[in-house]
């Protein structure tokens, strides 16, 4: 959908984004036919069925966004918003636009997809935490060994995007509850270098850090979804 901002085609999913995408996709036809053989009687396996079409409609659009704002940031080369042309500006305020929406999305998503796990996989991570994310979730399955094979790899990818992970997550808590976030470093320059015009964030390490982030969310959706479908069809 955003891809006409730049006058391209609609994505065609490959790589890494297909599988993930397929392994959710096998895993709702798999609830889908269970519902058609009227085995739902409590509705839970339609309610896992409308969450993977959320997760699969949220990693569309987070997709989407951590696009648009990586060609937004490579058409912003000044060092300062005051060294820039009115339509340079323009670009670097939707290379924010976007970026923010995707750096929010990334951590939504997770979130979302901890909610599905503690659900399907009875992981009653509210009985200590009643509001909860994706992290708690995991945390949760490492002091249980709860689900091992999945937990195992799940808390391997954690820890390889440890780093870009935690550059996220700060931003995100600044933009939700301080400031927005392209303006912290606007606040701590302030003390040094009042006046002389502020330089900008570094645009290609956050955008290299919302890659990795990307990573991180579709390899947890595919481990997830595969994990899940075969443990369901053992129980069904």
């Amino acid at each position: 959908m955003l891809r006409m901002i730049f006058d391209e085609q609609p994505r065609q999913a490959d790589g890494k984004l297909l599988i993930a995408m397929q392994a959710m996709e096998r895993f709702r036809s798999m609830l889908n036919k269970q519902i058609e053989r009227h085995s739902d009687s409590k509705h839970k396996l339609r309610k896992y069925e409308i969450w993977t079409l959320g997760l699969l409609a949220s990693l569309d659009e987070l997709e989407q966004s951590q696009y648009v704002s990586q060609k937004f940031a490579v058409k912003v080369t000044s060092g300062s918003v005051d060294a820039m042309s009115p339509a340079e500006r323009r670009d670097y305020n939707r290379y924010v636009y976007f970026d923010k929406n995707a750096f929010i999305r990334l951590f939504s998503i997770l979130d979302k997809l901890g909610t599905l796990l503690n659900d399907i996989l009875e992981l009653q991570t509210e009985r200590f935490k009643a509001h909860f994310s994706y992290f708690t979730v995991l945390r949760n399955m490492r002091q249980r060994n709860s689900h091992p094979e999945l937990m195992i790899a799940l808390n391997d990818l954690k820890e390889r995007y440890k780093e870009p992970m935690g550059r996220m997550r700060k931003r995100r808590n600044t933009e939700i509850h301080y400031m927005n976030s392209e303006m912290q470093d606007d606040l701590m320059q302030s003390h040094d270098a009042y006046g002389s015009g502020y330089r900008l964030e570094n645009l290609q390490a956050q955008t290299e850090d919302l890659k990795q982030g990307m990573d991180l969310v579709i390899e947890s959706l595919r481990l997830s979804f595969e994990y899940t479908e075969r443990w369901m069809r053992n129980r069904l």
